[in-house]
């Protein structure tokens, strides 16, 4: 017994170091690109660091210059802007949609599923070129669409108008960010106890009944895995604006993601965007528990 248990515990020490082993690349990877520049980031943050000197200690300088900063402050409203918009519209439509493909045969819905997917694997930039062909002031689709059914007078630069710019950004997010979304709802729809769809249906409820007390517990881990996501991405939008406006007109499409970019690398104060990128990873935290803790209240009845 005594050498069966010590030829079991050699086993188990093998089939672990074994599995670290397997394991060293991706933990080399992940130590390496993700907490080192991490721990760097939020080093930095504390020094007035640039090119061509070293780094000088200001402590919590480039915090509090950050709250003054009108250009910040105003990127930081438009950032909001787009994530209270884009996330529960992104949400909504892709479960409306899902709802509607899952009732369709297998063909037709796969390839509504491609469809719907195709943005999500199609080239930003290229999606950006189309769409800022879309939106020409000159020979645009949106301006001759607009001036063929009367709804405008006369060309509109979209991209070019405070008034349009940062709705332009968000509709184009919106397209590009319900791929994942339908795909996801797709097969969640699939997973639910149909057992229990067909009793409650027997017993006479309602298809809203049906979905908000059967449907819609089961795949809320979904709902929450595409909230959580999609939050994130939209506070990282950042390779729309720097094809399409590059912050503008008059920083009314600036994103915190841009603004890093912005004073990292076109005027070096590498501190300051650092300083700008810890706020953003506190934001994103503060979120994504909001939505956690929301999410864990509607499951718990």
């Amino acid at each position: 017994m005594v050498k069966r248990s010590q030829m079991s515990k050699a086993l188990v020490r093998r089939e672990t170091i074994s599995g670290y082993l397997f394991l060293l690349p991706s933990l080399i990877f992940f130590v390496g690109f993700v907490v080192y520049p991490m721990i760097m980031c939020i080093y930095t943050s504390f020094f007035d660091a640039t090119m061509g000197r070293e780094d000088i200690f200001v402590g919590l300088a480039n915090y509090k210059e950050l709250f003054h900063d009108p250009i910040f402050l105003r990127a930081l409203r438009n950032t909001i802007v787009i994530v209270v918009v884009s996330v529960p519209v992104t949400c909504a439509f892709s479960l409306w949609v899902s709802s509607a493909i899952y009732k369709m045969r297998g063909p037709i819905r796969s390839a509504f599923r491609c469809i719907f997917y195709l943005p999500v694997v199609t080239g930003s930039v290229a999606v950006t070129v189309v769409w800022k062909w879309m939106y020409n002031n000159y020979y645009g689709i949106f301006n001759y669409i607009g001036k063929a059914v009367g709804l405008i007078d006369k060309n509109i630069n979209w991209l070019g108008d405070e008034r349009f710019a940062l709705g332009c950004i968000i509709l184009i997010l919106l397209t590009t960010s319900v791929g994942q979304p339908i795909v996801l709802y797709v097969s969640a729809l699939g997973n639910v106890d149909h057992s229990l769809v067909e009793a409650s249906q027997v017993d006479g409820a309602t298809d809203l009944q049906v979905f908000w007390k059967i449907k819609w517990p089961q795949i809320m881990p979904t709902t929450l895995y595409i909230l959580v996501i999609t939050t994130i991405n939209s506070f990282q939008c950042f390779a729309l604006i720097q094809l399409l406006t590059s912050g503008g007109p008059n920083h009314s499409t600036d994103t915190i993601m841009y603004y890093i970019y912005y004073q990292a690398f076109k005027l070096f104060r590498y501190g300051y965007g650092n300083a700008m990128g810890v706020i953003l990873a506190i934001i994103i935290a503060v979120f994504s528990a909001v939505q956690f803790k929301l999410a864990k209240a509607d499951t718990s009845y």
